[in-house]
């Protein structure tokens, strides 16, 4: 079996063909596939970007919410302050209640029941075992809980911060 010395034939043949003036130069597969030639329809041709807008930091955005909020909060104090009637009632209106905000941390408690999730899956788990309390997701996982010894048991309930008690 013949073969040719290391480092002869490829690279004389690509440069051959580089210097060769009469063959039209083949594109490369990424000059094949670029888009860089084709007009974009989606940008627009008259944006200018603008220099004067400066980025804002969190604090500088959460500052300037809370001071926006403050000014609303304000400015309908004075709008029940002002439909007051002598005496200090309300003149026919009810006060509407504030609504959390994104940064208001005043939210009323969920009227959702909490949601129990499996100790072992992570999966929904409707179903607890009356045994170790362990909560699980279906049948596979109970037969798998029954074979569980007390104190992995008492790890999966300590790991859902249950204080263990395994009968």
């Amino acid at each position: 079996m013949f073969r040719p010395p290391k480092g002869s034939g490829k690279k004389k043949l690509a440069a051959a063909a580089e210097s060769d003036p009469s063959s039209p130069p083949v594109p490369t597969l990424a000059e094949q596939l670029s888009y860089i030639h084709y007009p974009r329809p989606f940008k627009n041709p008259n944006y200018a970007k603008n220099v004067n807008r400066r980025t804002k930091n969190l604090k500088a955005v959460l500052t300037q919410e809370r001071e926006r909020e403050r000014v609303e909060r304000e400015r309908k104090r004075q709008e029940r302050e002002e439909k007051m009637d002598i005496d200090g009632t309300a003149a026919g209106e009810e006060l509407e209640e504030e609504l959390p905000t994104y940064s208001s941390i005043e939210a009323p408690p969920s009227v959702l029941p909490q949601r129990k999730y499996c100790d072992i899956t992570g999966l929904e788990g409707p179903y607890t075992d009356p045994a170790t309390g362990l909560r699980y997701h279906d049948k596979s996982i109970y037969e798998m809980i029954k074979g569980l010894n007390a104190s992995a048991a008492k790890d999966y309930l300590s790991a859902r911060g249950v204080n263990p008690i395994v009968k």
